[in-house]
């Protein structure tokens, strides 16, 4: 038994045949033997996996720049979707609202820039009656309502972003300046919805036809149906022009980001009007404009020093306070003009051929002439009926008697009616705030007021824009 000696196989266990850790031994290959026998072989695999290491980074990295085109062309401003005319309504939380097709055609975007008492009511009117035209009168009242006292300028940025939801029919903007816990806006909650051809015309509502040129009574639109904006949306979409006047935005500059944006055709029409004309206009309604003559005169700026332009042995009353805010509003009104003046006379590559001047007075000595100029800027038709509406409200026998009402008028006697309304110390201090803009526009100083009341004497020279 010493010399018995027991011989047990040495068995050899390979590296993959070992247990993996899990109490499981992994699938052992008979043949390994000879792929160790033949580095042919393993040469073979190694090449297969590298190609295929190589396929999978170069696929890899052609994903990650589609990745970035992807996400550059995302942040580029994509145009609306104006044709969609009979798609359901989207709630702006439906990311498919922000990703239409794009259009065609862009329509033609047009802004009405001027400033209280201007006679923009009435040019307002001549697109109000174009049935080509989706307009909207004073949208940004809603903003000056609601962020009252807010001085005029610090309002431009709020004021400006409401158009760019305008311009792209979302309606929306308006329940942003809605009363705490008040209703939801209906189409006779906008400001002047009432005088709107779209508000108070077929399908909205059949007091009125959009294709008949005629004034609109406010009295027979507010009967009819309060609808939702989106209903009004929907309307909006179906237009190729949108106009809107607003006398809230100062300096064409603030619209800047807006007519660079590739995706809005916007121009603006600059209407303009003697200022002391509407200095006087501002005095005869001041009681209407008590809120909006506060917000501007609180932008003046306050460290220049202003020479009172006072009667010798005048007794100041309450209605010298008023005439005090009328009048002084006129500096940040002209002063922003200038700004826009400046920029016109040199314009950068977003206003050329974007910016057009209107002068009151010329609009109602010619109206036929000036409207067909207006619409040809606007890329629109005139047509008869539109030619005899601007003739007959600017040819009035009477003149205006309440503020604010588009009304047939003499309109030539009226545009002059400061001449002799207005105090000479009056005329000085407006001239004075208004020097730089009246030059460039061609409204001639006077030196006294014998002068002023001389009508023989036309105080209008060629403008130089």
């Amino acid at each position: 038994m010493r010399g018995k000696q027991y011989h047990h196989p040495l068995k050899l266990t390979a590296p993959w045949e070992k247990d993996a850790g899990f109490g499981r031994k992994l699938k052992t290959y008979r043949n390994h033997t000879k792929i160790i026998a033949q580095p042919g072989i393993v040469m073979k695999v190694l090449r297969r996996k590298r190609i295929v290491l190589f396929m999978a980074y170069f696929l890899l990295l052609a994903l990650t720049m589609l990745n970035l085109a992807n996400y550059k062309w995302t942040k580029e401003p994509q145009q609306c979707n104006h044709q969609m005319r009979s798609a359901t309504y989207q709630s702006r939380s439906d990311i498919r609202f922000l990703y239409r097709p794009s259009l065609a055609k862009k329509r033609q975007l047009i802004y009405v820039l001027t400033t209280w008492r201007s006679g923009s009511s009435f040019f307002g009117e001549l697109f109000n009656q174009n049935h080509e035209v989706f307009f909207l009168y004073e949208p940004m009242w809603h903003i000056w309502q609601k962020l009252y006292p807010g001085d005029a300028v610090s309002l431009q940025g709020a004021a400006r972003d409401m158009l760019s939801s305008l311009y792209r029919c979302d309606l929306s903007v308006f329940q942003l300046y809605n009363s705490p816990g008040g209703k939801n806006f209906t189409s006779l909650g906008l400001f002047g919805a009432t005088l709107n051809k779209v508000v108070c015309s077929y399908p909205l509502c059949s007091a009125y036809r959009k294709d008949v040129v005629g004034m609109v009574d406010d009295k027979v639109c507010k009967k009819c149906p309060p609808q939702s904006l989106r209903l009004l949306e929907e309307e909006c979409l179906k237009y190729n022009t949108v106009v809107i006047k607003g006398v809230r935005i100062l300096d064409v500059n603030v619209l800047a980001p807006l007519m660079e944006d590739p995706s809005l055709d916007l121009k603006v029409i600059h209407l303009v009007r003697d200022p002391r004309a509407v200095a006087n206009s501002r005095i005869k309604s001041r009681h209407g404009l008590i809120r909006e003559n506060l917000q501007v005169v609180r932008s003046r700026d306050p460290k220049l020093r202003r020479i009172p332009f006072v009667d010798p042995g005048h007794k100041a009353n309450k209605k010298d306070g008023s005439d005090y805010h009328s009048i002084g509003a006129m500096e940040v009104i002209c002063d922003r003009t200038s700004r826009t003046l400046r920029t016109a006379l040199n314009p950068p590559s977003w206003l050329k051929g974007k910016y057009m001047v209107v002068r009151y007075e010329d609009l109602v000595e010619n109206p036929v002439k000036t409207l067909r100029n207006i619409y040809r800027f606007a890329n629109l038709t005139t047509n008869h009926d539109i030619e005899s509406f601007a003739l007959n409200m600017t040819s009035g026998s009477s003149s205006s008697s309440k503020p604010f009402i588009v009304s047939s008028r003499n309109a030539t006697q009226a545009a002059s009616a400061w001449r002799t309304v207005l105090s000479i110390q009056q005329i000085k201090q407006v001239e004075d705030y208004c020097h730089h803009s009246m030059s460039v526009l061609g409204y001639e100083r006077v030196r006294t007021a014998m002068e002023a009341k001389d009508l023989s004497k036309p105080l209008l020279s060629r403008s130089k824009i």
